[in-house]
């Protein structure tokens, strides 16, 4: 078996869209928000192909054997004007297949993602991650990130 990583190109649009279709699932679940939000706006093949496009985003799919079971896409974001020309490389997004987690795709892609931002003199990063999503957290944790924010949210028509 042969897990490993490589960019995203528009051939791989349908995959894309089909994997994302399974994060959006997966978060909706643990909060309704998250399509409205943090996820992509649609059309989402569109919304794909922007980000294939832009010079500051990364889309990277992780495969096993070739076949695409996961995508992520970071971005180099700035901060705040105090920060000067600092930047940081944020993980938007990570997704892998329920199906082939635990076997290092996931790894793959955030290493991968990590090393390619370095490349780019990013020496800072985030990764977005949903409070309650403990399997994300512990991910990301493992591989040195720690929580630094939490965003919260008041829906009056939750009920």
């Amino acid at each position: 078996m042969i897990v490993d990583a490589r960019h995203a190109t528009t051939d791989d649009i349908e995959d894309l869209v089909r994997l994302y279709r399974g994060l959006e699932s997966e978060m909706t679940d643990l909060h309704p928000m998250w399509p409205l939000a943090d996820g992509l706006n649609e059309p989402v093949a569109d919304s794909l192909r922007d980000l294939l496009a832009d010079p500051d985003t990364t889309v990277l799919i992780g495969q096993i054997d070739g076949y695409p079971f996961g995508f992520l896409v970071a971005r180099v974001e700035g901060l705040l004007a105090q920060a000067g020309d600092v930047r940081v490389g944020a993980i938007r997004l990570v997704y892998v297949d329920e199906a082939a987690r635990e076997v290092g795709v996931g790894e793959i892609m955030r290493d991968m993602a990590v090393g390619a931002l370095r490349e780019r003199g990013i020496a800072r990063f985030d990764a977005h991650v949903l409070p309650g999503h403990r399997l994300a957290k512990n991910f990301f944790e493992s591989g040195g990130f720690s929580a630094r924010s939490i965003i919260m949210h008041h829906d009056d028509d939750r009920e």
